[in-house]
């Protein structure tokens, strides 16, 4: 089974949790990399904040299999 996961600024993304989402708090740019590439293989739609779409930008224009959508601001 595909799972979800939301990175993004703690009070943005941690209602995800209650909806059975995986959730990583991410302050700051360089967490939201390391939560993206911490993601478990299972993980195939990931809900970004705009900060840390903004973070991963370059690491988003690579290829990968995981489908994302950034959240409305």
């Amino acid at each position: 089974m595909t799972r979800i996961a939301a990175i993004g600024e703690r009070e943005r993304v941690h209602g995800f949790a209650f909806a059975g989402v995986r959730v990583a708090a991410a302050d700051q740019p360089g967490a939201a990399l390391a939560a993206w590439r911490a993601l478990p293989a299972d993980v195939g739609l990931v809900i970004l904040t705009q900060a840390a779409h903004t973070a991963l930008a370059a690491e988003l224009s690579e290829r990968d299999e995981r489908l994302w959508v950034v959240m409305p601001g």
